[in-house]
C-alpha cells in the first residue's frame, strides 16, 4: 500500500502541492505510477475530508444564485483535489456527505440548493456534454466535468429535488420530494447513478425514499462497489443487504459524522465494517472540528489510512492503493492450528474447564477459583447514552467475566506493566434511544475518563495502559463490528477476529501504544 496525505482547503493550488506528503506503512514509499507490477492486483483510490464552506444562517431565504454562489466555492476546492489526484493516477474519489451545501436547514431554506435529478436508471445523461438537457442541474454539470477532466469516477453528495404528483399518496404538501443524494459519475462524465439516503439523521429538510436504494456500480478497474450515507451504516436497509452479493468488495460512503467515543469514533466504526465484511471501505468525513467531525479513510480488513484531527482546520486529502481483493483477517473463521498458551486459556475458558498450570507464568487452577470467588464489584455507568454494566479490571493479569440481559462479556487479559489508570469492561444489551432507536448488544474493555467508577465510559482519547487480551461474548447475532482504538486516535488490526464455540471473539497482542476501547458492538437489526 502506499498512500498521500494532502492538506488545505484554501483556494490556491500551491497550498495543496506544497503539503503534500507521502507516508509508506512497512514498505518503501513510491509514487503510484512506479507500481506497474501492481495495476493488475489494485487500484488508486482517493477521499477528501472536506472544510466546507457554510452559509452564515442556514435558515435564511436564498436565490438560486446566491445558493450557487456559495457551492460554487466548495466546488472550486472539490476541483483543486481532482486534479492533485488526477497527477497520481486516481481511478476514483470520493467526496463527503454535506461537502457542497451545508447543513441544519429546513424544508423551505435547502431548496435552492438543490439540483433536479433525473433517474439515472430511466435517462442516460452526462451533465457535462449535455448541459441544456434539463433545469436547474449546474452542480451536477460541474461535477460531471470534474470527472471528465481528472478521468476518474467521481463520488459526491449533493440535495436533489423530484416534483410529485398530487395523487401519489407519499407526495409532500409542497408537491415535491427532496432527497439527501449521492451521485456517480464515470470518468467521461457519465451520470452512473445515484443513491438516496434511507436511514436520515434528524434532517427535516430531506424525505427519505418511498422504497430503499440498493445500489451497487460497476467499474473496469476494481469490479462492483456499494454505495450508502453516513447513518445508514448502523441499519440493514441498504448496508447489510448490499454486501449480500458477494461480488461487492468495496463500499464507498459520504458521511457528515459526529465522533462520539467510546465506541463510535467515525474512523472506529468505518474501520470495523470493513474488517467485518472482508471489503475495502472508502469513506469522506466531513471536517468541521467544533462541530466533532473528522474521521475519513480508506480501509481494508489489513490496512489502513485514516485521518482525524480535532485541532487542524484545513481539509485533508488521502490516496491510496488498493487491492482490488481485499484479504481478511486471520481467524475469521474458527481457529485451527498452532496456538500459544494465552489461546490455549481462552478456549479452555470456553469449553468450561479449570485450567491448571504449574508454570508461574500461566494461570494455576486455584488463581482461577479465585478470580471467581473474590470477582470485582460490578457497577452501572452511563456509555453512549446507554445504562452499561461493569467491573473494574484491576491487576497485571486475570479472567473477568460480566453479564446483562443474557449478554455475557469475557475477558482474558495480561498487562507487561501496571498504569495509573482505571480500566473497565462493560456490557449493554438493550435498545439505545438517544440520536436514533436500534438494538444494541456491546462487549467494551475501555479506558476510563478518571480514577472513579463513574468515569467509565467518558470520552477520551490518549492513554498508556498496555494489553494483551481476548474479549468474547456469546452475541444472538451474526452481525459484529470489532472496535479497536488506541492513544491518540490510532486504529489498531485485531490479530484475530471471529467465533469460536458460538461465542465471538477479539484478539490483540502488541499494541503500539496505551489502550483506549477495544470492543465488539453487535447489531441486533429485526429489534
Amino acid at each position: 500500500f502506499t498512500v498521500c496525505v494532502m492538506s488545505g482547503a484554501g483556494r490556491q493550488l500551491a497550498l495543496f502541492l506544497c503539503s503534500c506528503y507521502v507516508v509508506a506503512l512497512g514498505v518503501h514509499a513510491e509514487e503510484p505510477r512506479e507500481a506497474s507490477h501492481h495495476e493488475a492486483e489494485h487500484y488508486m483510490a482517493a477521499v477528501y475530508e472536506h472544510q466546507s464552506i457554510l452559509t452564515f444562517d442556514p435558515l435564511a431565504l436564498m436565490s438560486r444564485k446566491e445558493a450557487l454562489e456559495l457551492m460554487n466555492q466548495n466546488l472550486d476546492i472539490y476541483e483543486q483535489q481532482v486534479m492533485i489526484a488526477a497527477q497520481k493516477g486516481v481511478q476514483i474519489i470520493v467526496f463527503p456527505e454535506d461537502g457542497i451545501h451545508g447543513f441544519n436547514f429546513t424544508r423551505t431554506s435547502v431548496y435552492p440548493f438543490l439540483d433536479f435529478m433525473p433517474s439515472p436508471r430511466l435517462v442516460r445523461w452526462n451533465p457535462c456534454l449535455e448541459p441544456h438537457r434539463f433545469n436547474d442541474t449546474e452542480v451536477l454539470q460541474r461535477l460531471s466535468c470534474m470527472a471528465i477532466k481528472g478521468n476518474m469516477f467521481l463520488v459526491a453528495n449533493l440535495g436533489t429535488k423530484q416534483p410529485c404528483h398530487r395523487n401519489d399518496p407519499g407526495c409532500p404538501n409542497d408537491g415535491r420530494y427532496q432527497f439527501n443524494t449521492n451521485v456517480v459519475f464515470s470518468n467521461n462524465g457519465t451520470l452512473v447513478d445515484r443513491y438516496r439516503k434511507h436511514n436520515l439523521y434528524f434532517e427535516a429538510a430531506f424525505d427519505a425514499p418511498l422504497e430503499v436504494d440498493l445500489i451497487i456500480f460497476d467499474t473496469p478497474f476494481a469490479g462492483k462497489f456499494g454505495i450508502f450515507t453516513c447513518f445508514d451504516i448502523l441499519f440493514f436497509e441498504p448496508a447489510i443487504r448490499l454486501l449480500q452479493d458477494p461480488e461487492v468488495k468495496h463500499v464507498v460512503y459520504p458521511a457528515a459524522w459526529m465522533n462520539q467515543l467510546p465506541l463510535l469514533a467515525a474512523i472506529q466504526i468505518q474501520r470495523a465494517f470493513a474488517i467485518a465484511f472482508g471489503i475495502n471501505f472508502l469513506a469522506a468525513n466531513i471536517h468541521h472540528p467544533t462541530l466533532g467531525m473528522t474521521g475519513s479513510g480508506i480501509h481494508s480488513p489489513r490496512k489502513s489510512f485514516w485521518h482525524h484531527d480535532m485541532e487542524d482546520s484545513r481539509g485533508h486529502l488521502i490516496i491510496a492503493q488498493v487491492a482490488k481483493n481485499p484479504l481478511g483477517l486471520i481467524g475469521m473463521q474458527n481457529t485451527t492450528g498452532k496456538m500459544d498458551p494465552s489461546h490455549s486459556k481462552f478456549l479452555e475458558l470456553l469449553a468450561g474447564d479449570p485450567y491448571c498450570e504449574k508454570d508461574a507464568q500461566e494461570v494455576h487452577c486455584d488463581r482461577a477459583t479465585k478470580w471467581n470467588m473474590n470477582a470485582p464489584p460490578t457497577f452501572h455507568s452511563e456509555m453512549m447514552y446507554d445504562n452499561f454494566t461493569l467491573v473494574p479490571v484491576w491487576g497485571k493479569e486475570g479472567y473477568l467475566r460480566v453479564c446483562a440481559n443474557g449478554l455475557c462479556c469475557h475477558l482474558l487479559y495480561q498487562r507487561p506493566t501496571l498504569s495509573k489508570e482505571l480500566y473497565a469492561l462493560g456490557v449493554f444489551d438493550g435498545l439505545h434511544t438517544v440520536h436514533g432507536t436500534y438494538y444494541v448488544q456491546a462487549c467494551a474493555l475501555v479506558k476510563c475518563g478518571g480514577l472513579g467508577f463513574d468515569t467509565c465510559g467518558q470520552e477520551i482519547t490518549e492513554a498508556t495502559g498496555r494489553f494483551a487480551f481476548h474479549l468474547w461474548g456469546n452475541f444472538s447475532t451474526s452481525y459484529i463490528f470489532p472496535l479497536l482504538l488506541t492513544s491518540g486516535m490510532t486504529l489498531e488490526t485485531p490479530d484475530q477476529f471471529g467465533w469460536e464455540s458460538d461465542y465471538s471473539f477479539l484478539r490483540k497482542r502488541g499494541l503500539s501504544s496505551g489502550l483506549v476501547t477495544a470492543a465488539l458492538y453487535g447489531r441486533l437489526y429485526e429489534r
